[in-house]
């Protein structure tokens, strides 16, 4: 059994997964950042600082109140929003920057020759025509 962990362990897809995980954790933080600290004071600009968190239903009376955290919905809800664009935004940037390298990159590359039945066409052809 060990053996058998320790091989599904070094398998290549593994180890991509685990590298993937960490580098997610790391945008994961950016991204965060960037729309709690950046974004998210544009926004409260043109809304006019309006904070949601705030808003709550109580249900019951006393301690043993329940509290329905709407606000606090409302406002994970539009961070998942502008996560979700920023995200996209990213990735749209991303596939265009690929793409713009493919076509360099196809542009760049010389015509391809004839291929291997083409040249041995060719060289029967010829034999035929001398012999």
């Amino acid at each position: 059994m060990l053996k058998e962990f320790r091989d599904f362990i070094a398998r290549g897809n593994v180890m991509d997964m685990a590298v993937g995980i960490i580098i997610g954790a790391a945008f994961t933080a950016i991204v965060t950042s960037l729309v709690e600290d950046m974004i998210n004071p544009i926004i409260g600009l043109f809304i006019g600082g309006v904070d949601f968190s705030g808003l709550a239903l109580r249900v019951g009376e006393g301690d043993n109140a329940g509290v329905f955290a709407y606000g606090k919905f409302i406002t994970a809800l539009i961070n998942f929003l502008i996560i979700a664009w920023v995200v996209f935004l990213l990735v749209k940037g991303v596939n265009r920057v690929k793409e713009m390298a493919i076509k360099a990159e196809n542009a760049a590359a010389p015509p391809p020759g004839p291929s291997q039945e083409e040249l041995l066409i060719e060289i029967r052809d010829a034999l035929k025509a001398r012999g």
